[in-house]
């Protein structure tokens, strides 16, 4: 049968239900501008599991868990749960540490620079901006032959590794096991009830699954190809989740006084071309990722973990940036990644270009 995600139409209407989540997980308890945010989300696990001691930023959340498992189980009936991996593996673990680095200088994944440009936050501006800069120096590298190499198929068991530890930090939620850091105020104390940010994570990875949905490859197939069809659930999505707003009541236009954010520009810009450089390198955003990994993509998994590993090197080693400013290191980790993230292009450019 047709798959009607895969059409304009069905990217649309996968976008755009993906958008009302959203907007929905923010009334219902989520950090305002942050109905999903996966790297924010990815920090806060790491915060909970003990990686990192910003008390306000811990805490498991279940849309990430969600959005692997959705992924797992639809890729599992439709028959494209293929475990694979083995492709330049390390190289993958540090694009994700440099993507996260660059996310918290930004504070946010390229789906919470949509969620905060539709609800009003104006320096989500500078921030798009330069993750379409960023994806477009991948993207000229890609062009030129980058490439990480193949992957290899694995066992079927190594595809369950990441969901299975998902589903783990789940229970331990659940059931409140008493080791996990937990949030009593800030961002992480605000959250939707835990059984509603399960089931949106759960639609939302069946949704994105399906439908192919990355924020990352929407800008890279434009600059690439000329294809507008991932950008159409890009803006079907964005567009959701403005309306939404306006009728919840959530949508306040401005630049000062957002919800976790800063107003330092160049920063935003940077580390948001950071984070679109080491994505498009990786190819493809977090969100993305989440899903290749719920399909039994275990490079996407190392990518994941690599993120959770840059949530707590932003936070332990002061890069991560707060409402008052980016981290005494927050530009330090900045150059350094977009400097890292060039010579792995670079490098392995050259490397296909020889074999």
């Amino acid at each position: 049968m047709k798959n009607l995600f895969k059409s304009r139409t069905g990217i649309i209407i996968a976008g755009s239900i993906i958008g009302i989540i959203a907007a929905l997980l923010q009334y219902f308890g989520n950090p305002a501008n942050m109905g999903f945010c996966i790297a924010c989300f990815e920090r806060d696990i790491a915060g909970a599991i003990g990686l990192h001691r910003a008390a306000v930023v811990q805490y498991i959340r279940p849309e990430i868990i969600g959005i692997m498992i959705g992924a797992l189980v639809i890729s599992m009936i439709k028959g494209e749960f293929r475990p694979r991996g083995g492709s330049s593996t390390i190289i993958r673990f540090f694009l994700g540490v440099f993507a996260m680095i660059g996310a918290l200088v930004f504070l946010g994944c390229p789906w919470r620079a949509f969620i905060r440009l539709a609800g009003g936050d104006l320096n989500a501006i500078t921030g798009l901006i330069g993750l379409v800069v960023g994806i477009g120096i991948g993207s000229y590298f890609i062009k030129k032959g980058y490439s990480l190499g193949r992957s290899h198929k694995q066992s079927v068991a190594t595809g369950y590794i990441m969901p299975v530890l998902m589903l783990v930090l789940f229970l331990m939620l659940v059931f409140g096991f008493s080791k996990l850091l937990l949030s009593e105020k800030g961002p992480g104390a605000l959250h939707a009830p835990i059984y509603i940010s399960i089931i949106a994570g759960i639609i939302v990875g069946w949704l994105a699954q399906r439908s192919r949905f990355c924020t990352m490859g929407s800008i890279r197939d434009i600059i690439l190809v000329k294809d507008f069809h991932l950008i159409s659930g890009v803006g079907a999505f964005t567009v959701a989740v403005f309306v939404l707003n306006l009728i919840l009541g959530q949508f306040n236009p401005g630049f000062d006084g957002q919800p976790i954010a800063h107003n330092l520009h160049i920063w935003n810009f940077l580390g948001m071309a950071l984070s679109g450089l080491a994505f498009s390198l990786a190819g493809g955003c977090p969100g993305r990722q989440l899903i290749l990994t719920g399909e039994g993509d275990t490079d996407s998994g190392i990518f994941v973990l690599g993120m959770i590993a840059g949530a707590a090197f932003s936070h332990n080693f002061a890069m991560a940036s707060s409402p008052k400013g980016i981290g005494a290191f927050g530009a330090w980790g900045t150059i350094i990644g977009i400097v890292f993230c060039l010579v792995i292009a670079i490098s392995m450019t050259q490397k296909r270009k020889n074999a």
